[in-house]
């Protein structure tokens, strides 16, 4: 009920929390009588390689060779871990269908107890009772301690947190699984898997890291985004590459952005192309550019380019976003924000940032650009940001880093194409 009423929100308790539940009942009895997706996996992979290998063995040439020789070993070790996922399996399989026989033999014994007893048949059962019955429960209970030992089951055999967490992730995108070990220490180094691909720009990856380790920990508002950004800079210091890398650290997909580009957002009407024409207009049934992606996606990253050439009824939609986290369509739908990344980008006080040395502190011109900001931008909506950040001009030593970063884009191209870069 927990989870359901937090991210499915286009449908109404009990219904959505008994539906969860049926679901992912239905999944554990599947996963018992079928082959684990793993395992499944690993065995499609398999057959894969196996057909480019007979197909690889009529070629001659020399890279085909080599190719063959990647792939004997690769299907050789698919096939050892194949062998032990299947031994293993089967192996719990036994393990469920003896634990299952053993229980059905306890819930036989238990009637047979109540009808012995009123039967008056004394006899028989206190044999159930004080013999019988404590024998298949100490198995039944070894059966089980058995299968608590080592690692985590292949298939899972009763429906838990897990299996609900998983099941909701399915139907909205949302990754509501539990904080891991391996998750936490991503975070903790969330800097650092930035940097490889933004260059220069220390202070603004400090400061998204530090309020996504906040969204992530419980210690946001539960009723906002995530995270709400406006990102300062001139053109070609990294505001949209930082936007690109946050999509991929957090979501893994670098396209878990929805890009709104608001020169297209200049006139008062255009806050329909957001949220939708309303009702007896032309476009009513096709939903808004923003609110159809984010209904659809609710896990994402959201950019609005060069927020500043918005019309000011644009931001009316946007303070309504930052403070509620959520937007109602032209159809009626509440669309949640709650679970998006919200960065906004813009030119203002470009010319002062973009006029500093090579080394300069951002900080010296930051009254400057505040200025300017507060000019365009009103009180209540500047309020609602969590942070307005600097990105610095790029010196020739940042400038030979994204260098090397885009060779290593390029190599990786041109290594699928066996063509090497020197």
């Amino acid at each position: 009920a927990t989870l359901s009423n937090r991210y499915i929100t286009d449908r109404f308790l009990p219904d959505k929390a008994i539906d969860l539940i049926d679901e992912a009942a239905s999944r554990v009895r599947m996963a018992v009588d079928s082959k684990p997706e793993a395992l499944d996996e690993i065995d499609r992979r398999l057959v894969q390689l196996k057909i480019e290998r007979e197909a690889l063995k009529k070629e001659t040439d020399s890279a085909s060779q080599n190719r063959l020789e990647r792939l004997e070993d690769e299907i050789s070790d698919l096939e050892v871990e194949s062998h032990d996922l299947t031994t293993r399996w089967k192996a719990e399989k036994d393990k469920v269908g003896q634990g299952a026989q053993l229980r059905e033999t306890l819930d036989r014994l238990r009637i047979e107890l109540a009808n012995a007893q009123r039967a008056g048949d004394l006899g028989r059962a206190s044999e159930i009772a004080y013999g019988q019955i404590p024998q298949i429960e100490r198995q039944l209970a070894e059966a089980e301690a058995a299968e608590t030992k080592g690692s985590g089951p292949l298939t899972p055999e009763v429906v838990d947190a897990e299996q609900i967490a998983q099941v909701v992730s399915r139907w909205t995108g949302v990754p509501v699984d539990k904080m891991l070990e391996g998750e936490r220490e991503k975070l903790l180094k969330m800097e650092d898997a930035l940097a490889k691909r933004v260059v220069g720009q220390d202070a603004a990856l400090a400061a998204v890291s530090d309020a996504v380790r906040r969204a992530r920990a419980g210690l946001n508002d539960p009723n906002r985004p995530l995270g709400s950004f406006l990102f300062l800079g001139p053109t070609g210091v990294g505001k949209t590459e930082l936007t690109k890398a946050l999509a991929a650290f957090l979501f893994d997909d670098e396209a878990a952005i929805t890009r709104m580009d608001m020169s297209e957002y200049m006139e008062k009407h255009s806050v329909s192309r957001l949220i939708g024409a309303p009702p007896g207009y032309v476009g009513y049934d096709e939903g808004g550019a923003l609110t159809e992606a984010v209904r659809r996606r609710p896990y994402q990253v959201i950019l609005f380019d060069e927020v500043e050439k918005a019309h000011p009824d644009v931001f009316n939609v946007l303070l309504q976003v930052l403070d509620d986290g959520r937007l109602t369509d032209g159809q009626g739908r509440v669309i949640d924000f709650k679970n998006t990344l919200i960065i906004m980008t813009s030119n203002l006080g470009s010319e002062a940032l973009a006029g500093q040395s090579e080394g300069d502190d951002v900080e010296a011109v930051r009254p400057y650009v505040m200025d300017q900001v507060r000019a365009h931008f009103r009180p209540e909506f500047l309020n609602r940001i969590d942070e307005i950040i600097l990105f610095r001009r790029l010196g020739r030593d940042q400038m030979a880093g994204i260098v090397r970063i885009q060779l290593a884009r390029l190599e990786k191209l041109m290594a699928d194409r066996r063509l090497t870069l020197s």
